[in-house]
């Protein structure tokens, strides 16, 4: 038996540069007896908790491998619900930051969630058009309630009643009775999907909002349940039916309702509409816990709020209507005002405010401070959370923007990644900013304003770092100042790729406008001080009859591989700039690509999905591998090895053998495309960074990873 290769396994270390997903929704939870200034929010697999006021993260509540689709606090506030992408419920303690409850019963993400005012059941609405009831105290389902035909967007207890009422993407809005678990009325006057509803006014109002600027308010009455003790049971149970067929479409229900008025538990009519200013449909629609304040927002960035009066405010204007009316009639020697005089809705709801955020709202929650603030939570598509208080004891109440989040990471999706050579210093960039991280603490450390960065690179030393933009600039930073230096317009188009010379005297980059440049590093006395400055120095030029993009050096800087936008790579000597070899088999670009430790071997990564390994000598293919099952977005080898890592638009990092052209190990954690890469010079980090906004560390240990083993559990897993 031949040697094997050991190899060691990377493990995953940290997730950072995320503040928030916009995935699912932000709450306000109790922590430490105070409410209003801890807010949970989904973090990819995790949950964050942030404290608003200090700007720090308090808790992570730690979760499996699935995203986070669906939040809701317990009543007590001691407890948090947290749905996931595979339908699993789990209820964490906000004291310990402990999961203890799972429930599994749903086939797909888990949409809406909500407790009763006990706390003691929890209602969840699902992808897979199922609502199940769970007991919390003795950790088990209740009951499974099936009707509905698309994906659940809202679901409701009602306090008084033992009823339930639960909304749609089919349009329909269901009332359940939870003594006998069926449907006993539907809603059909929506025309479009119902995103979101909420009880109004002790429960004697549903709101629904749907595709339009339009708010249907409807008027609800219980009914005290009659039955004839002469029905026959058949009789009486027409148009109910088990909890797991509920198959009646939503005419015979209706029809059945009118039938028999002595069955109907609520009679449900409309009461008229608010508009709202925004024109899409609703996204989120919700009140406080008191349900004196409604808010709603669509697809843009403005939160209506809605006041909404209690039974003695609308009393009280009731009253002061009558006095003006009864003027009137004396004046006028008329008689009865009484009969005429009535609040409109749009008296009893009443816009309060628009709240202008600074991006695109995502979802938001409600707090009555004590000393009667309305603090409202808005959780933005950026990876932002932003706090606004409302002063409601003025006369124009106003929202004025009390705390932002945004440090803990980038507005847009990061493009490029760093590692300085100490290995210490992380190195991000993205549209508007470039940060600097501590590897260690993972906090960021430096944050300097951009343009749309695409590549990146510290300067030998440490002390600068240098970014290629879109719009084709070179720009300079000083880290210990944090401020640009220099900016040079380097490139027609976009500086797609950059690289440091083995020599570390310059850099080389490849630019939308088929050129490549060579740069070298030069001190230039800086006006403004005695000391000299570093600079960049345009040297040398090689014109491309293709767009460049991907350059990489060979150690011992003799040759220089180009990637070009006709799936080719091209290899050229450095010193004089002449072409030596072709490496032509890819069917679509080379995205990118790396040269080995002793520049025998190079890999290139092409939007075709495959890898190949080259010999640089005579430019002959060694193997094509599959690599991914979408583009491959960056290559890079381990220092002082033949391993390199991909990464792809499938949201995986690949490890591979370039000696043995075998598949070593997938680093799997990202739910959405992975744009870059980047290893640390002694090879013990990976960092990535992925369109779903969070950065990842990866870490080698000390476990050795046998190939069969890892085989096998991947055949397993796929039973």
């Amino acid at each position: 038996m031949g040697l094997t290769r050991q190899y060691l396994r990377y493990e995953p270390a940290a997730l950072f540069g995320l503040v928030a997903s916009a995935r699912a929704g932000v709450a306000f939870v109790a922590l430490r007896g105070e409410r209003g200034r801890y807010v949970a929010v989904p973090a990819c697999e995790h949950v964050f908790v942030w404290d608003t006021r200090k700007g720090e993260k308090v808790l992570i509540l730690k979760g499996l491998k699935q995203e986070v689709s669906c939040l809701c606090p317990s009543p007590d506030g001691l407890h948090l619900a947290v749905g996931y992408e595979d339908g699993a419920i789990r209820v964490f303690n906000l004291l310990s930051g402990e999961s203890t409850i799972t429930f599994n019963g749903h086939r797909a993400a888990v949409t809406a969630l909500q407790y009763d005012h006990l706390g003691g059941r929890l209602v969840s609405g699902s992808k897979d058009t199922e609502v199940i009831v769970w007991d919390v105290i003795n950790e088990s389902g209740l009951y499974r309630l099936k009707g509905h035909k698309d994906v659940i967007t809202q679901v409701l207890f009602l306090k008084e009643k033992n009823l339930l009422v639960t909304c749609a993407k089919d349009t329909l809005v269901k009332w359940w009775d939870l003594d006998t678990q069926h449907c006993f009325k539907t809603l059909v006057g929506h025309r479009a999907e119902v995103w979101g509803m909420a009880l109004l006014s002790t429960e004697k109002r549903l709101i629904t909002g749907s595709a339009d600027s339009e708010l249907r308010v409807w008027d609800l009455t219980y009914i005290q349940e009659v039955k004839d003790p002469d029905e026959p049971e058949s009789k009486k149970s027409k148009g109910s039916s088990s909890p797991g067929a509920e198959e009646n479409t939503e005419e015979d229900e209706t029809l059945e309702l009118d039938e028999h008025p002595e069955e109907r538990i609520v009679k449900c009519s409309k009461g008229g509409s608010i508009m709202r200013e925004g024109r899409d449909r609703v996204v989120t629609l919700g009140t406080d816990r008191m349900g004196k304040f409604l808010a709603c927002h669509g697809t843009d960035a403005v939160l209506e709020v809605f006041s909404v009066l209690s039974e003695e405010e609308i009393q009280k204007k009731l009253e002061k209507k009558m006095k003006k009316a009864r003027k009137k009639a004396k004046q006028n020697s008329e008689e009865e005002p009484e009969k005429s005089v009535e609040l409109s809705l749009q008296e009893q709801i009443q816009r309060v405010t628009n709240v202008k955020a600074s991006s695109k709202i995502k979802s938001f929650d409600l707090i009555l401070s004590p000393k009667g603030e309305l603090k409202m939570v808005l959780l933005l598509q950026n990876n932002v959370i932003e706090l606004y208080n409302l002063d409601l004891s003025a006369q124009v109440p106003q929202a004025v923007r009390v705390s932002r989040i945004t440090i803990g990471g980038h507005r847009s999706d990061v493009r490029t990644l760093a590692f300085s050579s100490d290995n210490i210093a992380i190195l991000s960039a993205a549209a508007e900013s470039v940060k600097i991280w501590n590897r260690s603490t993972l906090q960021c450390i430096r944050t300097m304003e951009c343009e749309y960065a695409l590549c990146s690179l510290f300067v030998p030393g440490d002390r600068q770092v240098i970014v290629g933009t879109k719009t084709g600039k070179l720009q300079l930073y000083d880290l210990a100042s944090g401020s640009l230096i220099e900016t040079l317009d380097a490139h027609d188009g976009a500086v797609w790729s950059i690289a440091l010379s083995p020599d570390q005297h310059g850099f080389v980059t490849g630019g939308a406008d088929k050129c490549v440049k060579f740069w070298e590093f030069e001190l230039v006395k800086d006006e403004s001080s005695v000391q000299k400055r570093l600079s960049m120095k345009h040297v040398r030029i090689l014109q491309l009859d293709e767009d460049v993009l991907c350059v990489r050096y060979s150690p011992n800087q003799k040759l220089l591989a180009v990637s070009l936008l006709d799936c080719t790579v091209k290899v050229f000597y450095v010193d004089t700039l002449k072409f030596f070899l072709s490496l032509y088999g890819h069917k679509l670009p080379v995205l990118c690509m790396d040269i080995c430790y002793d520049g025998t071997l190079i890999a290139t990564g092409s939007a075709d999905r495959n890898v190949k390994i080259w010999g640089l000598d005579f430019g002959d293919c060694h193997r094509s591998l599959f690599a991914h099952d979408d583009s491959v977005m960056y290559l890079q080898f381990v220092p002082k090895s033949h391993l390199f890592f991909t990464a792809g638009k499938d949201s995986k990092i690949k490890q591979w053998d370039a000696d043995k052209f075998e598949h070593v190990q997938t680093l799997e954690g990202h739910h959405q495309e992975v744009w870059c890469l980047a290893l640390s010079p002694n090879g013990d980090y990976v960092v990535s960074a992925s369109h779903d906004k969070s950065l990842r560390l990866w870490e080698r240990t000390r476990e050795p990873l046998i190939l069969e083993e890892e085989r096998e559990m991947v055949r397993v897993a796929s039973f």
